[in-house]
């Protein structure tokens, strides 16, 4: 008999839709769902709920003490967490970065509510339950199931703004399938390891570039609250020229910068080596991130500045995306 811990935090999967809109609600309707099976004991527990837009970084900190709890005193075999879908992969991603991955960590969520025709989130729900029951699912990080497809936390996106098949992940593909029962996995996640903070830094930005992106941008968060920057370079790393100085002044007064790409697939790497180009940027300091997007880079980032790391141990966290 496995146990399996069900924390639900909110997101479209715990709500219902009234009058063409869409609300949450006191009662999660999953929790008057019957999940059958002689093999699995659901626990189910209520922690947050909220639209997933309202979740933040501290709320994310709150879900990690709570399946570290769990995973510590031996509460259960696998947990599932139910979650909204525009923050989700973040949530997860976090989850991935924080805590040791002893027992299965599933996050999913829906992209219909309870009474809308084609409702996801029971199945879902289903799935991620039979996902991390299963003992294939250890040691491969935290995991996302949606629409029968098993995704690492690391590398899945949302892609859509409302298709039921919204998760997918750039370059690699899912991890493994849910087929009717039968969980199946066909890739490994490589190199695992977390990082256990106990409170988290404000002040870690997210900028995307553009054509004709002003330097004015990086100058005006040139600040004492700033920690840190991520910025969502072009193509596979590179900026316009108008910010190159002002990057360089953050980056003389110790705020880090970490260069990913504001592609879809791809990894950022430096390969120009003109003002702006990639080269030019490494050579002045800033740190390049391969395959992360722009979102879980900033989040990475939050956290090694929360634990505190030093210059050269803030670039080897930042450098390694497989971690």
């Amino acid at each position: 008999m496995k146990k399996i811990l069900a924390l639900h935090t909110g997101g479209t999967i715990s709500m219902s839709a009234s009058n063409g809109s869409v609300s949450t609600n006191e009662e999660n309707p999953l929790l008057d769902s019957q999940f059958i099976s002689d093999n699995i004991e659901l626990v189910n527990e209520v922690i947050l709920n909220k639209p997933s837009e309202h979740i933040t970084p501290d709320d994310m900190l709150i879900l990690k003490k709570r399946v570290q709890e769990a995973e510590q005193n031996r509460e259960c075999d696998g947990i599932v967490i139910t979650h909204g879908t525009d923050t989700l992969e973040e949530t997860a991603y976090f989850l991935d970065l924080t805590v040791p991955n002893t027992i299965p960590i599933v996050v999913t969520g829906a992209m219909r509510s309870s009474n809308e025709l084609g409702s996801d989130g029971v199945y879902n729900f289903q799935s991620a339950i039979l996902t991390a029951a299963s003992d294939e699912a250890s040691d491969k990080g935290v995991l996302v199931v949606m629409n029968d497809e098993i995704h690492t936390a690391r590398y899945v996106t949302k892609t859509h703004t409302t298709n039921v098949n919204t998760f997918r992940t750039p370059t690699f593909g899912p991890i493994g399938i849910v087929y009717k029962r039968d969980i199946r996995f066909f890739q490994a996640l490589i190199k695992q390891q977390s990082c256990d903070i106990h409170s988290l830094e404000k002040g870690v930005l997210l900028i995307k570039a553009y054509a004709g992106l002003p330097g004015e941008i990086f100058e005006a968060i040139n600040r004492p609250s700033t920690k840190g920057v991520v910025v969502e370079g072009l193509g596979a790393g590179n900026l316009p020229t108008e910010v190159v100085q002002p990057i360089q002044d953050l980056l003389d007064n110790g705020i880090p910068v970490i260069m990913v790409s504001r592609c879809y697939n791809g990894v950022a790497e430096p390969i120009y080596d003109y003002p702006g180009g990639g080269i030019d940027l490494e050579r002045m300091g800033v740190i390049f991130c391969q395959g992360l997007n722009g979102p879980k880079a900033r989040l990475k980032l939050q956290i090694g500045v929360s634990a505190h790391m030093d210059q050269e141990g803030l670039a080897r966290y930042m450098r390694d995306a497989v971690s």
